[in-house]
């Protein structure tokens, strides 16, 4: 390698890992303000419930109980969902500035560096998808009123 080429794969690296860390912190900031908001409303929307009245309204709870405008409601819902995809790309982050050390570690391991970073990403992806589609189902269902329930009978 030239000295014309060092200065564009250190800028290549440091760029991954600005990205990576960013990621990081975003989605670090995300996880905190899910915790204070969740703290604040006590509870979330995913696993709260809506009922209908019986003149037709509807009325928003969230998982501990506290009843919510149908705007915290959905708030709460879509932040909810949004933890899955956040923990994911976390992971997905630390895995991907981990790499070379994991590869450098595992040469003479039964699965080589590089396949158990690609096995470690797939399960991770994987796991995140089906956990994000298992709640936004869930919340649409509460949404689109199918799991709404009289008061009192639980839901």
């Amino acid at each position: 390698m030239t000295q014309l080429d060092e200065p564009n794969i250190d800028r290549h690296m440091d760029r991954r890992t600005r990205i990576c860390i960013g990621i990081i912190l975003v989605g670090l900031a995300n996880f905190i303000a899910y915790v204070i908001l969740y703290w604040f409303f006590w509870g979330e929307a995913v696993n709260g419930r809506v009922e209908k009245l019986s003149d037709g309204t509807l009325r928003y709870f969230l998982q501990s109980g506290v009843e919510v405008s149908r705007g915290v409601f959905i708030y709460s819902g879509v932040h909810s969902i949004s933890i899955a995809p956040t923990v994911g790309a976390i992971m997905l982050a630390m895995l991907t500035l981990a790499k070379e050390r994991i590869a450098s570690s595992m040469r003479s391991a039964i699965v080589r560096g590089r396949t158990m970073i690609t096995i470690l990403a797939t399960v991770i992806s994987m796991i995140v998808v089906v956990w994000t589609a298992w709640f936004i189902l869930q919340f649409c269902r509460k949404l689109a009123g199918s799991a709404a329930v009289g008061p009192g009978l639980g839901g």
